[in-house]
C-alpha cells in the first residue's frame, strides 16, 4: 500500500483548483522529476533546456 499524501504537508490546491506538490514532497521523493514543479528543491536539474534556464530565472526574480 502506498503512503497517502497529506493536504497542507505534501500538497495544496492552488487558486485554479490544481494540486501543487510541496518542497517536502519532492525532498521525500529524492530527485527532480523534470516536470518543472513550482517547489522543486533540486534546481530543476532534470528539466531540459531552455525550460530549465527560464525556471531558474523566475526563481531568481522572486528573491
Amino acid at each position: 500500500m502506498k503512503n497517502q499524501l497529506i493536504e497542507g504537508v505534501d500538497f495544496y490546491y492552488n487558486e485554479a483548483g490544481y494540486i501543487v506538490l510541496t518542497e517536502k514532497y519532492h525532498l521525500d521523493k529524492g530527485f527532480c522529476c523534470g516536470n518543472g514543479c513550482k517547489h522543486c528543491p533540486y534546481n530543476y536539474e532534470a528539466v531540459p533546456e531552455p525550460k530549465r534556464s527560464e525556471l531558474l530565472l523566475q526563481v531568481i526574480k522572486k528573491l
